[in-house]
Parts: C-alpha cells; sequence; structure tokens
C-alpha cells in the first residue's frame, strides 16, 4: 500500500452530495465527474462520493488504498484471509478491485492506469 486514498460513501445523487459536503461541511471540491463520482478535499485524506453508476461496494462505506499493483496487492489481501468481491477491473479514472478483510469490512484497492 501506498496511502490511505480516500474514504469512499454512496450517494443516488452525487449533485445533492456535493452540495451538502460542500455547503454544510465547507469540503472544498476536488473533482466531480458528473453524477459519477465527485472528490473532497479531507485535509489528508479524499472524502469521495459514488453515485449509482460508481457504486462498487453495493452502497456500503469503504476505504480506499492506493497501491502500485493492484493484482499483486489483491492477490496477498486474499492469501491473508480477505475475500475477493470484484476486479480487478478497469474504471473510468484507475484499475481497482474489491475485497472483503476477514470481517466482512469493504476495501477498494486501486492504482492509477
Amino acid at each position: 500500500m501506498t496511502r490511505i486514498g480516500n474514504v469512499l460513501y454512496v450517494a443516488q445523487d452525487v449533485d445533492e452530495a456535493v452540495r451538502f459536503y460542500r455547503d454544510a461541511l465547507g469540503l472544498a471540491v476536488k473533482f466531480q465527474d458528473g453524477g459519477r463520482f465527485a472528490a473532497f478535499d479531507g485535509g489528508g485524506t479524499t472524502f469521495a462520493v459514488a453515485g449509482p453508476e460508481e457504486d462498487v461496494t453495493g452502497g456500503e462505506p469503504a476505504v480506499s488504498f492506493k497501491v502500485d499493483d493492484v493484482e499483486e496487492a489483491a492477490g496477498k489481501a486474499t492469501a491473508a484471509g480477505a475475500r475477493l468481491v470484484r476486479g480487478p477491473e478497469e474504471g473510468p479514472h484507475e484499475i481497482r478491485a474489491v475485497l472483503r478483510d476477514p470481517a466482512g469490512n469493504p476495501f477498494v484497492l486501486y492504482a492509477g492506469r
């Protein structure tokens, strides 16, 4: 793992989520990809909101870890007891895999293309 890339929430309406987190909590929007995804400056860790089209965790909040090689990191994680749920696959902005840790919590591994 190179770092925690983001903490990910799912929202049915990304525009509404952007208005809320920007206006009510004062988070600066780093970027928004229409109704698919938005990223906010969380003061060191990105807070992200995924719309239905980018919901890779089935609606559950998840931490996303940036890694150098998604396939290798997923292999190490599954060897240590994680369960691969999805991927590795090409997303619109990255290569990613969704896993569940031994306690059943979802997490995402991702790397740039």
